[in-house]
């Protein structure tokens, strides 16, 4: 099991921007593990930045779910003042979210896990070449090994 740490990370923008998700926490409640990223900008409030999270719980049934979430929150443009001479401070006006789920059997293998984990990936960047999977950082080790950071 890994420790937290911080995750480097490209977008997708015509001219690629580097993220940096900054290691914040990692909780354990009733079974369920949350492990959490998000972006340190200074001039961006804390509720509108880009964040990840990495979930993993036991079922009922002893099936694992694992789980990848990545939210960009986008601000509201503010544009004028009002007659008084007052500027609404920005607010979020909607997330663009991504989620990536597996679930994994009791009886299934690391072999399996990393099969399927890496075919979506394949699929998720229109990969038609055999490509080596990715096999270390918390994603991968997450949904491949069920093991989150401490």
């Amino acid at each position: 099991m890994s420790q937290i740490a911080n995750i480097t990370v490209f977008d997708g923008a015509a001219t690629p921007v580097t993220h940096t998700l900054v290691a914040i926490s990692v909780t354990r409640e009733k079974g369920k593990t949350v492990a959490l990223w998000r972006e340190q900008l200074p001039t961006v409030p804390t509720y509108a930045q880009i964040y990840t999270t990495l979930t993993q719980e036991t079922l009922k049934s002893g099936t694992v779910k694992v789980e990848r979430r990545t939210v960009v929150p986008v601000m509201e443009a503010i544009l004028n003042q009002n007659a008084a001479g007052y500027t609404a401070a920005p607010k979020v006006a909607y997330e663009d979210v991504h989620i990536s789920t597996s679930y994994q059997h009791p009886r299934s293998s690391l072999t399996g896990r990393r099969l399927v984990r890496q075919m979506g990936v394949n699929l998720d960047g229109n990969i038609a070449t055999s490509v080596v999977p990715v096999a270390t950082g918390p994603v991968p080790e997450a949904f491949d090994l069920q093991s989150l950071p401490t």
